[in-house]
């Protein structure tokens, strides 16, 4: 009896080991590829530059991102979106890891909204849909600049061509709603 008890310890003590361990792996914050999320520190400033569709110019706001590390969480970052110099705008998001050995974060807006983003290719990545409209959206540093920039357009395609076989698939085409880029210095 006493050899099964210990061996009943023994085996509970070790899967709650590997348990911890394994949660440890999925949440440790690592700086992958190109130094991220560390190249992306700071106070970020520039103008967004938003192209309707067919539009000729673009209208213009500035942008603050300010990225830091979270005061109460190892691996969090501050995530803290602002449009415009008054700051009325203000989004002020958290980026946590999923699984930083795949690349795989989310931006948690704090409202039970959480958008998956994918470090790949020295880009965070990421496409959602809201409502009607997928926006796709990239964030790199790129001669000391971090660039954003957001692709929108609807969700439901606005032509369908192809056969539908193996050799000739269906390709859907949709309707391109906006480009927004902005470029934006380390404050």
């Amino acid at each position: 009896m006493r050899y099964l008890v210990l061996t009943f310890l023994f085996m509970a003590c070790n899967v709650a080991l590997f348990s911890q361990t394994k949660r440890t792996i999925h949440t440790k914050t690592k700086p992958i590829a190109n130094g991220f999320p560390h190249s992306f520190i700071g106070h970020w400033k520039g103008n967004l530059e938003w192209y309707p569709a067919g539009a000729k110019e673009p209208s213009k706001v500035a942008m603050h991102l300010l990225i830091y590390p979270y005061r109460d969480s190892a691996g969090v970052y501050t995530w803290n979106m602002i449009y415009g110099d008054d700051a009325k705008d203000n989004r002020p998001y958290l980026l946590k890891p999923i699984d930083t050995e795949n690349g795989h974060w989310v931006i948690d807006e704090m409202n039970s909204i959480k958008v998956d983003q994918y470090w790949t290719g020295a880009k965070l990545c990421s496409a959602y849909t809201t409502q009607t409209v997928t926006i796709a959206n990239n964030y790199w540093i790129e001669n000391g600049d971090l660039v954003a920039e957001f692709i929108s357009y609807n969700t439901k395609p606005i032509a369908k061509t192809g056969k539908g076989t193996q050799d000739i698939p269906y390709v859907y085409s949709y309707e391109i709603r906006s480009y927004q880029k902005a470029i934006l210095k380390k404050m």
